[in-house]
Protein backbone atom coordinates (compact mmCIF):
# COMPACT_ATOMS: atom_id res chain seq x y z
CA UNK A 1 0.00 0.00 0.00
CA UNK A 2 2.87 2.27 -0.46
CA UNK A 3 5.18 3.12 2.07
CA UNK A 4 6.65 -0.38 2.14
CA UNK A 5 2.61 -1.13 2.28
CA UNK A 6 1.45 -5.09 1.71
CA UNK A 7 -1.25 -7.22 1.08
CA UNK A 8 -3.74 -6.56 -1.68
CA UNK A 9 -6.72 -4.76 0.31
CA UNK A 10 -8.60 -3.23 -2.20
CA UNK A 11 -9.21 0.57 -2.81
CA UNK A 12 -12.08 2.25 -0.67
CA UNK A 13 -14.36 4.27 -3.01
CA UNK A 14 -13.30 7.05 -3.51
CA UNK A 15 -15.15 10.42 -2.29
CA UNK A 16 -17.30 12.39 -4.85
CA UNK A 17 -15.03 14.65 -6.74
CA UNK A 18 -11.99 13.12 -5.49
CA UNK A 19 -9.28 11.19 -7.54
CA UNK A 20 -9.19 7.87 -7.89
CA UNK A 21 -5.50 6.23 -7.02
CA UNK A 22 -4.91 4.23 -9.92
CA UNK A 23 -1.73 1.39 -10.06
CA UNK A 24 -0.23 -0.89 -12.21
CA UNK A 25 -0.57 -4.17 -10.77
CA UNK A 26 1.48 -7.51 -11.42
CA UNK A 27 -1.73 -10.05 -11.09
CA UNK A 28 0.15 -13.13 -12.98
CA UNK A 29 2.50 -14.29 -15.43
CA UNK A 30 2.75 -11.85 -18.37
CA UNK A 31 -0.16 -9.88 -17.36
CA UNK A 32 -0.23 -6.70 -15.45
CA UNK A 33 -3.48 -4.38 -14.99
CA UNK A 34 -4.00 -0.74 -13.84
CA UNK A 35 -6.38 -1.27 -11.16
CA UNK A 36 -7.19 1.22 -7.79
CA UNK A 37 -4.32 1.28 -5.16
CA UNK A 38 -5.53 2.56 -1.50
CA UNK A 39 -3.17 4.48 -0.05
CA UNK A 40 -1.78 4.14 3.80
CA UNK A 41 -2.31 6.85 6.05
CA UNK A 42 0.08 9.56 5.61
CA UNK A 43 2.56 9.35 8.92
CA UNK A 44 3.62 12.68 10.46
CA UNK A 45 7.37 11.79 9.07
CA UNK A 46 6.13 10.94 5.49
CA UNK A 47 4.82 12.48 2.13
CA UNK A 48 2.84 11.77 -0.26
CA UNK A 49 4.25 11.87 -4.02
CA UNK A 50 2.59 12.17 -7.18
CA UNK A 51 4.52 9.99 -9.37
CA UNK A 52 5.56 11.91 -12.66
CA UNK A 53 8.63 9.54 -13.67
CA UNK A 54 9.07 5.66 -13.38
CA UNK A 55 11.64 3.79 -15.15
CA UNK A 56 10.97 -0.30 -16.23
CA UNK A 57 13.96 -1.99 -14.37
CA UNK A 58 15.08 -5.87 -15.69
CA UNK A 59 13.72 -6.57 -12.52
CA UNK A 60 10.40 -5.61 -13.09
CA UNK A 61 10.47 -7.60 -16.39
CA UNK A 62 11.64 -10.32 -14.49
CA UNK A 63 8.78 -10.70 -12.10
CA UNK A 64 7.05 -10.15 -15.05
CA UNK A 65 7.83 -13.38 -17.02
CA UNK A 66 8.17 -15.79 -13.87
CA UNK A 67 6.49 -14.09 -10.79
CA UNK A 68 10.18 -14.45 -8.95
CA UNK A 69 13.40 -13.68 -8.49
CA UNK A 70 15.59 -16.31 -6.60
CA UNK A 71 13.50 -16.43 -3.53
CA UNK A 72 11.48 -13.16 -3.64
CA UNK A 73 7.76 -14.96 -4.50
CA UNK A 74 5.03 -12.69 -6.22
CA UNK A 75 2.23 -14.92 -3.96
CA UNK A 76 -0.66 -11.91 -4.55
CA UNK A 77 -1.01 -9.10 -6.80
CA UNK A 78 1.60 -6.78 -6.45
CA UNK A 79 2.27 -3.11 -7.76
CA UNK A 80 5.27 -2.84 -9.71
CA UNK A 81 8.12 -0.52 -10.46
CA UNK A 82 10.71 1.20 -8.16
CA UNK A 83 12.93 4.11 -10.40
CA UNK A 84 10.46 6.66 -9.57
CA UNK A 85 10.43 10.75 -9.05
CA UNK A 86 7.39 12.86 -8.54
CA UNK A 87 6.20 16.21 -6.90
CA UNK A 88 5.22 16.14 -2.97
CA UNK A 89 1.33 17.30 -2.62
CA UNK A 90 1.20 16.45 1.39
CA UNK A 91 3.79 16.47 3.76
CA UNK A 92 2.81 14.84 7.51
CA UNK A 93 3.30 16.83 10.63
CA UNK A 94 6.56 16.49 11.37
CA UNK A 95 8.35 17.09 7.93
CA UNK A 96 9.91 20.21 7.89
CA UNK A 97 12.60 19.99 5.03
CA UNK A 98 10.58 19.21 2.35
CA UNK A 99 7.02 21.07 1.05
CA UNK A 100 4.17 20.30 -1.10
CA UNK A 101 5.11 21.07 -4.88
CA UNK A 102 8.67 19.85 -4.30
CA UNK A 103 9.90 17.91 -7.48
CA UNK A 104 11.80 14.75 -5.49
CA UNK A 105 13.36 11.41 -6.53
CA UNK A 106 12.92 8.52 -4.72
CA UNK A 107 14.92 6.00 -2.69
CA UNK A 108 12.53 2.88 -2.66
CA UNK A 109 14.01 0.56 0.29
CA UNK A 110 12.39 1.25 3.95
CA UNK A 111 14.82 -0.31 6.25
CA UNK A 112 14.41 -1.11 9.88
CA UNK A 113 17.27 1.43 11.30
CA UNK A 114 17.70 -1.24 14.42
CA UNK A 115 19.33 -4.22 13.10
CA UNK A 116 23.16 -4.05 13.07
CA UNK A 117 23.79 -3.58 9.36
CA UNK A 118 21.48 -0.66 9.53
CA UNK A 119 22.86 0.58 12.82
CA UNK A 120 26.82 0.02 11.42
CA UNK A 121 25.40 2.01 8.24
CA UNK A 122 25.35 -0.57 5.83
CA UNK A 123 21.17 -0.01 5.71
CA UNK A 124 21.24 -2.32 1.98
CA UNK A 125 21.75 -5.38 3.96
CA UNK A 126 18.84 -4.92 6.31
CA UNK A 127 16.98 -8.60 6.98
CA UNK A 128 13.77 -6.33 7.28
CA UNK A 129 14.24 -4.24 4.08
CA UNK A 130 10.80 -3.17 2.54
CA UNK A 131 11.60 -2.28 -1.14
CA UNK A 132 9.65 -1.23 -3.76
CA UNK A 133 8.11 -3.90 -5.67
CA UNK A 134 9.60 -6.81 -4.35
CA UNK A 135 7.50 -9.11 -2.64
CA UNK A 136 5.15 -8.80 -0.95
CA UNK A 137 5.75 -4.69 -0.72
CA UNK A 138 4.04 -2.92 -3.41
CA UNK A 139 6.09 -0.32 -6.11
CA UNK A 140 5.81 2.76 -7.21
CA UNK A 141 3.91 2.34 -10.79
CA UNK A 142 0.75 4.72 -9.48
CA UNK A 143 -0.77 8.17 -9.73
CA UNK A 144 0.48 8.30 -6.20
CA UNK A 145 2.50 7.01 -3.27
CA UNK A 146 3.23 7.57 0.23
CA UNK A 147 6.96 7.39 1.52
CA UNK A 148 9.05 8.21 4.10
CA UNK A 149 10.46 12.08 3.85
CA UNK A 150 13.79 10.97 4.57
CA UNK A 151 13.86 8.97 1.49
CA UNK A 152 13.04 11.62 -0.68
CA UNK A 153 15.53 13.91 -2.52
CA UNK A 154 14.39 17.32 -3.92
CA UNK A 155 15.65 17.56 -6.92
CA UNK A 156 17.62 20.93 -8.09
CA UNK A 157 15.73 23.06 -10.96
CA UNK A 158 18.13 22.11 -13.61
CA UNK A 159 17.45 18.34 -13.02
CA UNK A 160 14.35 16.77 -14.53
CA UNK A 161 12.06 14.40 -12.87
CA UNK A 162 13.33 11.56 -15.50
CA UNK A 163 16.41 11.89 -14.39
CA UNK A 164 15.45 11.99 -11.33
CA UNK A 165 13.86 8.79 -11.39
CA UNK A 166 17.35 7.65 -13.30
CA UNK A 167 19.11 8.20 -9.79
CA UNK A 168 17.84 4.08 -9.11
CA UNK A 169 19.76 2.67 -11.32
CA UNK A 170 22.51 5.40 -11.66
CA UNK A 171 22.95 4.38 -7.82
CA UNK A 172 24.35 0.43 -8.47
CA UNK A 173 26.79 2.43 -10.74
CA UNK A 174 28.01 4.53 -7.52
CA UNK A 175 27.68 2.10 -5.17
CA UNK A 176 29.98 -0.56 -7.32
CA UNK A 177 32.29 1.99 -7.99
CA UNK A 178 32.60 3.13 -4.24
CA UNK A 179 32.71 -0.57 -3.25
CA UNK A 180 35.75 -1.19 -5.89
CA UNK A 181 37.47 2.07 -4.62
CA UNK A 182 37.32 3.37 -7.75
CA UNK A 183 38.89 6.97 -8.04
CA UNK A 184 41.28 9.45 -9.62
CA UNK A 185 44.60 7.20 -8.91
CA UNK A 186 42.55 4.33 -10.57
CA UNK A 187 44.42 4.07 -14.27
CA UNK A 188 41.98 1.76 -16.31
CA UNK A 189 38.68 0.28 -15.38
CA UNK A 190 36.92 -2.33 -17.62
CA UNK A 191 33.52 -2.94 -17.64
CA UNK A 192 31.39 -6.09 -18.66
CA UNK A 193 28.33 -5.66 -19.99
CA UNK A 194 26.81 -2.65 -21.91
CA UNK A 195 23.02 -3.09 -20.94
CA UNK A 196 21.51 -0.44 -18.90
CA UNK A 197 23.72 -1.07 -15.67
CA UNK A 198 26.86 -1.57 -17.65
CA UNK A 199 25.95 1.71 -19.07
CA UNK A 200 25.43 3.59 -15.57
CA UNK A 201 28.44 2.14 -14.33
CA UNK A 202 30.39 3.35 -17.10
CA UNK A 203 28.86 7.20 -16.22
CA UNK A 204 30.14 6.62 -12.64
CA UNK A 205 33.38 5.44 -13.44
CA UNK A 206 33.90 8.19 -15.53
CA UNK A 207 32.60 10.59 -12.65
CA UNK A 208 34.89 9.37 -10.32
CA UNK A 209 38.01 10.03 -11.94
CA UNK A 210 38.73 6.88 -13.02
CA UNK A 211 41.29 7.90 -16.15
CA UNK A 212 40.19 5.31 -18.32
CA UNK A 213 37.08 2.92 -19.43
CA UNK A 214 36.81 0.43 -21.47
CA UNK A 215 33.37 -1.50 -22.15
CA UNK A 216 32.42 -5.16 -23.70
CA UNK A 217 29.58 -6.65 -24.71
CA UNK A 218 28.09 -9.37 -27.80
CA UNK A 219 26.41 -6.85 -28.99
CA UNK A 220 27.72 -4.27 -31.76
CA UNK A 221 24.69 -1.11 -30.67
CA UNK A 222 25.19 -1.27 -27.18
CA UNK A 223 29.06 -1.14 -27.91
CA UNK A 224 28.28 1.89 -30.12
CA UNK A 225 25.98 3.49 -26.98
CA UNK A 226 28.85 2.81 -24.82
CA UNK A 227 31.12 4.71 -26.95
CA UNK A 228 29.21 7.22 -27.52
CA UNK A 229 28.89 7.76 -23.50
CA UNK A 230 32.53 8.11 -23.29
CA UNK A 231 34.13 5.07 -23.18
CA UNK A 232 37.58 4.87 -23.98
CA UNK A 233 37.46 1.50 -25.73
CA UNK A 234 34.43 -0.43 -26.63
CA UNK A 235 35.21 -4.62 -27.60
CA UNK A 236 33.22 -6.82 -29.42
CA UNK A 237 33.25 -10.04 -27.34
CA UNK A 238 31.88 -13.75 -27.81
CA UNK A 239 29.61 -16.02 -25.09
CA UNK A 240 31.91 -18.47 -25.66
CA UNK A 241 34.00 -19.41 -22.32
CA UNK A 242 37.06 -21.01 -25.11
CA UNK A 243 37.58 -17.04 -26.11
CA UNK A 244 38.68 -15.85 -22.45
CA UNK A 245 42.27 -15.89 -23.30
CA UNK A 246 42.51 -14.29 -26.54
CA UNK A 247 39.31 -12.10 -25.76
CA UNK A 248 41.63 -10.44 -22.97
CA UNK A 249 44.49 -9.59 -24.49
CA UNK A 250 42.16 -8.08 -26.91
CA UNK A 251 40.64 -5.76 -23.97
CA UNK A 252 44.05 -4.84 -22.04
CA UNK A 253 45.57 -3.97 -25.84
CA UNK A 254 42.24 -1.64 -26.66
CA UNK A 255 42.36 0.03 -23.10
CA UNK A 256 46.10 -0.02 -23.33
CA UNK A 257 47.39 -0.14 -19.79
CA UNK A 258 47.10 -3.07 -16.99
CA UNK A 259 42.82 -2.82 -15.78
CA UNK A 260 43.17 -2.05 -12.30
CA UNK A 261 39.37 -2.31 -12.12
CA UNK A 262 36.19 -5.01 -13.43
CA UNK A 263 32.63 -3.98 -13.06
CA UNK A 264 31.02 -7.02 -14.21
CA UNK A 265 27.67 -6.05 -14.40
CA UNK A 266 26.61 -9.19 -16.21
CA UNK A 267 26.82 -12.11 -14.12
CA UNK A 268 27.48 -15.34 -15.93
CA UNK A 269 30.69 -17.03 -15.53
CA UNK A 270 32.34 -16.36 -18.92
CA UNK A 271 32.09 -12.65 -17.99
CA UNK A 272 33.31 -13.15 -13.92
CA UNK A 273 36.34 -15.60 -15.55
CA UNK A 274 36.98 -12.42 -18.17
CA UNK A 275 36.98 -9.97 -15.31
CA UNK A 276 39.08 -12.32 -12.85
CA UNK A 277 41.51 -12.62 -16.04
CA UNK A 278 41.81 -8.84 -17.07
CA UNK A 279 42.61 -7.34 -14.18
CA UNK A 280 45.66 -6.72 -12.60
CA UNK A 281 47.99 -8.35 -9.59
CA UNK A 282 46.55 -6.65 -7.00
CA UNK A 283 43.31 -5.28 -8.50
CA UNK A 284 39.70 -5.64 -7.67
CA UNK A 285 36.73 -7.13 -9.30
CA UNK A 286 33.64 -6.10 -8.50
CA UNK A 287 30.37 -8.70 -9.16
CA UNK A 288 27.34 -6.40 -10.09
CA UNK A 289 25.60 -8.18 -12.35
CA UNK A 290 23.58 -11.48 -10.97
CA UNK A 291 23.23 -13.78 -14.45
CA UNK A 292 23.83 -17.04 -12.44
CA UNK A 293 23.27 -18.36 -8.95
CA UNK A 294 26.77 -20.75 -9.42
CA UNK A 295 29.34 -20.28 -11.66
CA UNK A 296 32.65 -21.71 -12.54
CA UNK A 297 35.78 -19.19 -12.60
CA UNK A 298 39.32 -19.32 -12.28
CA UNK A 299 39.54 -18.37 -8.74
CA UNK A 300 42.87 -19.87 -8.12
CA UNK A 301 44.48 -17.73 -10.47
CA UNK A 302 43.05 -14.71 -9.04
CA UNK A 303 44.08 -15.71 -5.70
CA UNK A 304 47.84 -15.80 -6.36
CA UNK A 305 47.71 -12.87 -8.17
CA UNK A 306 45.89 -11.09 -4.66
CA UNK A 307 42.71 -9.86 -6.90
CA UNK A 308 40.10 -8.60 -4.42
CA UNK A 309 36.78 -9.65 -5.20
CA UNK A 310 33.42 -7.69 -3.73
CA UNK A 311 29.78 -7.87 -4.02
CA UNK A 312 27.46 -5.24 -4.15
CA UNK A 313 23.48 -5.87 -3.11
CA UNK A 314 21.64 -2.39 -4.17
CA UNK A 315 23.19 0.43 -2.65
CA UNK A 316 23.23 3.32 0.56
CA UNK A 317 23.70 6.71 1.12
CA UNK A 318 24.04 7.15 -2.95
CA UNK A 319 20.88 9.68 -3.84
CA UNK A 320 22.96 12.71 -2.37
CA UNK A 321 25.72 11.76 -5.19
CA UNK A 322 23.86 11.15 -8.04
CA UNK A 323 21.96 14.29 -7.98
CA UNK A 324 24.67 15.99 -7.40
CA UNK A 325 26.10 14.22 -10.51
CA UNK A 326 23.33 15.45 -12.89
CA UNK A 327 23.26 18.61 -11.66
CA UNK A 328 26.83 19.63 -11.94
CA UNK A 329 26.94 17.35 -15.67
CA UNK A 330 29.30 15.26 -14.15
CA UNK A 331 26.73 12.77 -15.12
CA UNK A 332 24.13 13.02 -18.11
CA UNK A 333 21.92 10.23 -17.53
CA UNK A 334 19.08 11.66 -20.66
CA UNK A 335 20.75 9.37 -23.74
CA UNK A 336 19.78 6.50 -21.51
CA UNK A 337 16.35 7.19 -22.14
CA UNK A 338 15.20 5.73 -25.34
CA UNK A 339 11.24 4.94 -24.85
CA UNK A 340 8.65 7.17 -22.92
CA UNK A 341 5.24 5.48 -22.56
CA UNK A 342 2.06 7.36 -20.86
CA UNK A 343 -0.33 5.11 -18.19
CA UNK A 344 -2.70 3.58 -19.74
CA UNK A 345 -3.49 -0.20 -19.73
CA UNK A 346 -2.39 -0.25 -23.39
CA UNK A 347 0.63 1.52 -23.02
CA UNK A 348 1.81 -0.10 -20.07
CA UNK A 349 1.28 -3.29 -21.77
CA UNK A 350 3.26 -2.19 -24.40
CA UNK A 351 6.52 -0.45 -22.58
CA UNK A 352 6.49 -3.72 -20.80
CA UNK A 353 6.98 -5.77 -24.19
CA UNK A 354 9.56 -2.98 -25.91
CA UNK A 355 11.58 -3.22 -22.20
CA UNK A 356 11.75 -6.95 -22.49
CA UNK A 357 12.72 -7.01 -25.95
CA UNK A 358 15.73 -5.56 -25.58
CA UNK A 359 17.87 -4.26 -28.87
CA UNK A 360 17.43 -0.51 -29.12
CA UNK A 361 15.47 0.12 -26.02
CA UNK A 362 17.98 0.97 -23.36
CA UNK A 363 15.68 2.40 -20.41
CA UNK A 364 11.92 2.98 -20.80
CA UNK A 365 10.52 5.48 -19.03
CA UNK A 366 6.66 6.07 -17.86
CA UNK A 367 5.19 9.89 -18.07
CA UNK A 368 2.46 9.92 -15.55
Amino acid sequence: MGKGGKGTEAAAPAVAGEEENMAAWLVAKNTLKIMPFKLPPLGPHDVRVRMKAVGICGSDVHYLREMRIAHFVVKEPMVIGHECAGVIEEVGAAVTHLSAGDRVALEPGISCWRCRHCRGGRYNLCDDMKFFATPPVHGSLANQVVHPADLCFKLPDNVSLEEGAMCEPLSVGVHACRRAGVGPETGAVLVLGAGPIGLVALLAAKAFGARRVAVVDVDEHRLAVAASLGADAAVRVSPDAADVGEEVARIQAAIGSEIDVSLDCAGFSKTVATALEATRPGGRVCLVGLGHNEMTVPLTSAAIREVDVVGIFRYKDTWPLCIEFLRSGKVDVKPLITHRFGFSQREVEEAFEVSARGRDAIKVMFNL
